[in-house]
C-alpha cells in the first residue's frame, strides 16, 4: 500500500462500524440510540451514540455486508481480551454458504492463549491493551460478508471498524482463506495437520501456532513441511526445526531465558510464564508471514508440523500428549 499511496486512481474509501453499519457515505455519526447514549446524553447527535454492539452469549453479529468489487484494507476490533478464543471470526466472499474464513478471534490475532500478547507485525498488530488489527488485503467481487460469534457464556461489547476501498478486482487475484486446526491431545504420530488445499492456484502466505508441550525440556525439534502440487510421501520444502521456521534458533533460548520477538513478518509473541523455561505446561505462540517469500502452488498444498522434543539420553521424543493449534493464512483463485 505504501507504493500507492500516492496515485490519485479514482478509488473510493469507505468504512463500517457500529456508529456506520452499512458504511454508507455520509452515514456515519447519526445514531439516536446505542451502547454510547446514556454517556452521551444532553450532548445531541453525532456525539458518540453508538461506538458499539452488545453481543450476547450464543449470538453472531454481522459485522460487515459489502457490495463489490472492492478490497478490504483494515480490520479493527476490540472485546474482551480475556475470552479471545470463544469468539469465531468468519468471512464469506462472493455469496460463497461457506465461510473461507473461520477462525477463533485470539488465534486470528495471534493470541491463542488467555494472556494478551502485543504483536508488531506488517499483517497483524495487537496493541496496548487488546486492540486487535488486521491488514491482510481482503478482496471481493461482489460481496463480503464477515461475522463474529459469541460461544462465551456472557455479553460482550464489540467495538470494531472495518475499512475498505471501492475498486476493481483483477482477475488474477486470490481470496483471502485462514483455517484453525487444533489437535488436544496430538496423538500418534506426533503430526499436527496444518493445512490440506485440494486445487489452485494459490499462494500460502502465513502460520500462526499455539502449543502447549505437557513434558518437560524442549519440544520445538519438529519440522514444518510444505507439500506442493504433485508431491506425495515428501515435500518440497522441509525446514529444520519449529524455533527455525520462525525466525529463531537454539530453542530459543537466550542465556536460559525464552525471549519474546516481534518483527514485521515472523515472532514469538507468548512465552507464558515469562519467568520459567522447559516446563510441561508453558505455553507458546509464534507467527510467520510468508509476504516476501509467498509459497506458491499450482494444483494442490498440504502442510504439517512435527511436535518433537529431547529424550535425557540424546533421542528424539514425538510429543503424543502435546497441544498444538495452527491458523493457515493463504490466498486462492476460488472463494
Amino acid at each position: 500500500m505504501v507504493q500507492e499511496i500516492w496515485q490519485l486512481d479514482g478509488r473510493r474509501t469507505r468504512s463500517l462500524s457500529a456508529e456506520n453499519p452499512t458504511g454508507e457515505p455520509g452515514a456515519g455519526g447519526r445514531a439516536i440510540a446505542g451502547t454510547g447514549a446514556f454517556a452521551a446524553a444532553g450532548l445531541g447527535r453525532g456525539w458518540k451514540v453508538s461506538p458499539s454492539i452488545d453481543l450476547a452469549p450464543g449470538e453472531t453479529a454481522t459485522l460487515a455486508d459489502i457490495s463489490g468489487p472492492g478490497v478490504i484494507r483494515h480490520l479493527w476490533l476490540t472485546t474482551d481480551r480475556t475470552l479471545l478464543r470463544h469468539f469465531t471470526l468468519q468471512m464469506y466472499w462472493d455469496g460463497v454458504p461457506e465461510p473461507a474464513v473461520a477462525v477463533p478471534l485470539g488465534d486470528f490475532f495471534c493470541n491463542g492463549w488467555e494472556q494478551l500478547a502485543l504483536v508488531n507485525s506488517q499483517m497483524i498488530v495487537v496493541a496496548p491493551a487488546g486492540g486487535l488489527n488486521s491488514y491482510w488485503p481482503m478482496p471481493f467481487r461482489s460481496q463480503a460478508l464477515i461475522t463474529l460469534h459469541n460461544g462465551s457464556d456472557r455479553s460482550v461489547p464489540v467495538y470494531y471498524q472495518i475499512t475498505y476501498l471501492e475498486e476493481d478486482v483483477p482477475d488474477t487475484s486470490g481470496y483471502l482463506h485462514a483455517l484453525w486446526r487444533c489437535s488436544d491431545p496430538l496423538g500418534n504420530p506426533a503430526v499436527h495437520p496444518i493445512l490440506e488445499v485440494a486445487g489452485g492456484p494459490g499462494r500460502y502466505a502465513g502460520t500462526y501456532l499455539a502449543i502447549e508441550p505437557r513434558v518437560p525440556g524442549w519440544w520445538g525439534e519438529g519440522e514444518l513441511k510444505f507439500y506442493l502440487d504433485e508431491d506425495t510421501e515428501f515435500p518440497t520444502i522441509c525446514g529444520t526445526g519449529t524455533e527455525d521456521y520462525f525466525g529463531g534458533a537454539w530453542n530459543f533460548d537466550l542465556n536460559g531465558t525464552q525471549v519474546p520477538y516481534s518483527t514485521p513478518y515472523l515472532g514469538l509473541v507468548q512465552v507464558q510464564p515469562r519467568d520459567r523455561i522447559y516446563e510441561p505446561q508453558q505455553r507458546f505462540g509464534m507467527y510467520r508471514w510468508h509476504i516476501p517469500d509467498p509459497i506458491c502452488f499450482e494444483t494442490g498444498l498440504r502442510a504439517t508440523v512435527q511436535a518433537l522434543g529431547w529424550r535425557e539420553d540424546g533421542h528424539y521424543l514425538p510429543l503424543d500428549h502435546a497441544h498444538v493449534a495452527t491458523t493457515a493464512f493463504w490466498y486462492r483463485s476460488l472463494p
